[in-house]
């Protein structure tokens, strides 16, 4: 096995990989934008060597400033599942720009698209758009707590849904009944109603609801999680929520910013057949621009102004040119092109884990369907403690550099998943497994 630590990034590789111009214009970006990013993964400080900047995509692949094009499995967090710049959402967005950008008003493109999703999504009878996943999860968190009067929320450790006050929250600090915050700024108030709880655990699970019952407004997840690296949560977790939440009028949230429309037309829950009270979406609905939304029950979603007493506004939700590359993507997406692209996914994750297990890697690929992560332990994870436990450090370090240089994109940081999209090729997926083949067995 090659050692790992001999390939850390040091300056021969950056002159070798030719990104002078990158590193010029970051130089500038540093002067003007805080750590050089608008958000803090993107300043490699979790791998280590000159963050990149990007200038155009094609297809299953972006170009930095040099020219050079890296085959990208992170596809802007997951959310351009069709690949970069594809034809019918560029066309479908330039068109609408061309009839006006901004209206502050109702328009078509917005009904098209809530049509679409209310008929696809079970568990949404009604939607509202906003701008972000992080709006979408704020929202819909103050909507049940007005819906149901009360004040407490549940989350789970590892899960992220976005930078809301109430949800940045150290792993363990609701079952410790320890109210520490995992950001600076936040003040205690904004999370003494915050319990977060082990992923996967139903005994703790069934505990702390059977406790809070009366206190308790809702309960956030992903279904899949994948800010912990790629955790599918067992059926019988999920159904042991979904039947906690029912029998103590608690609202169940899943997150699907991540999830929605990424493996199947009706999003992970028709795949589990567990069906939320709300449901978040981003990413993907907005084919690659600005987005979110939430939407649920119709009785929970009439609360909302200016039906109801709870109040959730914005100056350019639902705007029209993001409305119509959020459609145009969602068209393409039938039942045909998740076959091919699960199919394509599941072969990938079976020979790559096949041929760690037969070279005895210590590693495994963590997958579900499009959604990968890397593992570098043998055992399975099935929580944020296993994930730590599961982390690369400078060995992750080492293999996303190794990446790079081979002209593969993989997100700069290992507690991230990666993607797989509709533009990327058997070619495509063979190159990364040659690559990781190389790495772990030279």
């Amino acid at each position: 096995m090659a050692d790992p630590l001999a390939v850390i990034p040091g300056d021969d590789m950056i002159t070798l990989m030719k990104t002078s111009k990158s590193q010029i214009h970051f130089d500038k970006a540093k002067k003007v934008l805080v750590g050089g990013v608008n958000s803090p993964v993107r300043s490699f400080n979790g791998v280590g060597g000159q963050a990149l900047v990007m200038k155009y995509g094609q297809r299953e692949k972006m170009f930095d400033e040099d020219g050079q094009g890296y085959t990208d499995y992170c596809l802007s967090w997951g959310s351009l599942i069709l690949g970069h710049a594809h034809r019918n959402v560029v066309l479908a967005a330039k068109k609408t720009l061309e009839r006006g950008i901004s209206f502050g008003t109702t328009t078509r493109a917005e009904i098209d698209i809530a049509s679409l999703i209310v008929e696809r999504v079970p568990s949404i009878d009604l939607i509202r758009f906003v701008n972000s996943g992080t709006e979408a999860t704020m929202s819909a968190i103050r909507l049940a707590r007005g819906y149901t009067q009360r004040d407490c929320l549940v989350k789970f450790d590892g899960c992220y849904h976005g930078h809301f006050d109430d949800l940045l929250t150290t792993a363990g600090s609701g079952v410790a009944q320890l109210k520490e915050s995992s950001s600076d700024g936040i003040p205690a108030s904004h999370i003494e109603n915050t319990i977060s709880l082990p992923y996967n655990n139903i005994e703790t699970l069934t505990k702390t609801l059977t406790q809070h019952k009366n206190r308790i407004a809702c309960v956030i997840l992903e279904p899949v999680a994948g800010n912990m690296g790629v955790i599918p949560a067992s059926q019988e977790f999920l159904q042991t929520l979904r039947d906690l939440t029912k029998k103590f009028n608690i609202v169940l949230i899943f997150d699907e910013i991540m999830t929605g429309f990424r493996t199947a037309v009706g999003c992970v829950q028709s795949e589990y057949n567990i069906i939320p009270d709300m449901t978040c979406l981003g990413k993907i609905i907005g084919g690659g621009f600005p987005m979110g939304a939430y939407g649920g029950r119709e009785d929970i979603m009439k609360c909302l102004a200016p039906l109801g007493g709870v109040y959730q506004a914005g100056t350019f939700s639902g705007n029209p040119a993001v409305m119509r590359a959020g459609y145009a993507t969602l068209k393409l997406l039938n039942q045909d092109f998740y076959c091919s692209l699960n199919k394509r996914c599941e072969d990938f994750s079976n020979k790559i884990n096949a041929f760690f297990n037969d070279k005895n890697c210590g590693v495994h690929l963590s997958s579900y369907k499009s959604m990968m992560s890397l593992r570098f332990r043998k055992e399975p994870v099935l929580n944020y403690k296993d994930a730590g436990q599961a982390s690369g450090g400078e060995r992750y370090s080492a293999l996303f550099h190794h990446l790079l240089k081979a002209g593969i994109y993989w997100p700069p940081a290992d507690l991230e998943a990666f993607f797989v999209s509709g533009a990327h090729r058997e070619k495509d997926l063979k190159l990364l497994f040659d690559q990781l083949q190389l790495f772990f067995n030279p």
